[in-house]
């Protein structure tokens, strides 16, 4: 006979389930689930959620603009965070910078390489010749051009070194009136519209001037002879380069169909930057970067720019 323990011989307590409490037992027991639930989820927002919120960036509870520049062109896009992101434009490269064409210095220079109507035939050798605001004569005569006025600020640089700048370069300049005559050739009592002066650290000279008139046969047009030095340039020899600069064709228009243009109208009818007999044998990039940079307007007058670039 097996023998038997007494404590093997207990009958255990029936189970107790949940479920066996009623109906009012049940409803408390769902009330405590959803009570310890929510408290849950305020320890999580507390204790944890900062975490998350910093994980995805941002709260999500407000929106704001993501701007983003590819290329220049700016777009911008709605997102759901706080968090402002922009994507810098690739600056334009510094290093490349097209080289001038050599063109001729035409029949009015008055730079010594032919005889002029006037009082000099070298008016780089002339006291005065240095000076920014090339309106006025200054040899024999004041007389001050009238036309649309001009700021046209010109940058010379090294082509040959990432397109620095080039200080203490003489640049001379010259052009017609509004009428398309030149001093000391077609107005030999005057020497206006002429003028030298010297780069500064920043390879920069900025000179006063009008807006030239228009010719015929010639598309509107700024000479220039580029020198290593002040030196050089009232000496009257050593162009390290001849060239002109082109005026920009929308420009043209807007200005000779103001006063004092008249027979600069009809002569820009008639021409074009591509059939001029100087320019039009240029590369296309040549004829971009010897064309002014320009704004303004006729009454207010006009602010220009131009990079020369030379090979060292």
């Amino acid at each position: 006979m097996a023998l038997h323990s007494p404590s093997s011989d207990r009958v255990a307590p029936a189970a107790h389930h949940d479920h066996d409490e009623g109906l009012a037992h049940d409803l408390q027991q769902i009330e405590r689930i959803r009570l310890g639930r929510r408290n849950m989820l305020g320890w999580m927002a507390s204790a944890g959620g900062a975490a998350l919120i910093t994980a995805c960036g941002g709260s999500g509870e407000s929106d704001s603009t993501s701007t983003v520049t590819v290329s220049g062109t700016t777009s911008s896009t709605t997102t759901s965070t706080t968090t402002t992101t922009s994507t810098p434009t690739p600056s334009a490269s510094s290093s490349t910078c097209t080289v001038y064409a050599t063109e001729t210095n035409g029949p009015y220079p008055a730079d010594g390489t032919n005889s002029s109507n006037g009082s000099t035939s070298n008016v780089l050798t002339v006291s005065g010749v240095v000076r920014s605001d090339i309106r006025p004569s200054f040899v024999g005569s004041s007389t001050v051009a009238t036309g649309v006025p001009v700021t046209f600020t010109i940058t010379v640089v090294d082509a040959n070194n990432s397109c620095a700048p080039l200080a203490n370069h003489a640049i001379y300049i010259w052009h017609c009136d509004q009428l398309g005559r030149y001093s000391l050739y077609d107005l030999p009592a005057e020497s206006y519209l002429r003028g030298l002066q010297v780069t500064d650290a920043n390879g920069k000279v900025t000179f006063t001037t009008i807006f030239p008139g228009c010719y015929a046969g010639r598309y509107p047009h700024i000479h220039f002879e580029l020198f290593t030095s002040l030196a050089n340039a009232t000496r009257g020899s050593f162009a390290r380069l001849i060239s002109q600069f082109a005026l920009p064709a929308d420009i043209c228009s807007t200005v000779y169909a103001s006063t004092g243009y008249s027979t600069s109208a009809a002569n820009f009818r008639s021409v074009s930057i591509a059939n001029d007999n100087v320019f039009g044998d240029n590369t296309s990039a040549q004829i971009t970067a010897m064309t002014m940079a320009m704004s303004g307007s006729v009454s207010a007058g006009y602010t220009a720019t131009a990079t020369v670039a030379i090979a060292t």
